[in-house]
């Protein structure tokens, strides 16, 4: 069965950082793009961030770009999203998400557009200001 297991979310002052993990398992890796999606209260899901199979591409949010790094380790079936430099408008619940996304349309920006096979149960993260 496949599956995708966030960890790392919880609360930081503002200018703080966190590093979010998604640990995956249950299907090749490898072949699978993992993106990083948020949803604040009363908002739409949002992109956050996105990373290519290989690792070799990668893509962020504007909002995001910066302070957010992402990480990949096809060793450990693992990616991983540094957070820096934290605001308060960061605060949401946080998914991974795991689709056939082509290594172009991340380096295009249009990874949001895809659907996705497999998806986390979500972590919360806070940003007090």
């Amino acid at each position: 069965e496949a599956q995708l297991v966030e960890s790392g979310g919880g609360l930081v002052q503002a200018a703080g950082s966190l590093r979010l993990s998604c640990s995956a398992s249950g299907f090749t890796f490898d072949d699978y793009a993992i993106c990083w999606f948020r949803q604040a209260p009363g908002k739409e899901r949002e992109g956050v961030s996105c990373g290519s199979g290989s690792g070799n591409s990668a893509d962020y949010t504007a909002s995001v770009k910066g302070r957010f790094t992402i990480y990949r380790d096809n060793t450990k079936n693992t990616v991983s999203l540094q957070m820096d430099h934290l605001k308060p408008e960061d605060r949401a619940v946080y998914y991974c998400a795991a689709g056939d996304v082509p290594a172009r349309a991340i380096h295009a920006g249009i990874w949001t557009r895809y659907e996705y096979d497999y998806w986390g149960q979500g972590t919360q993260v806070t940003v007090s200001s």
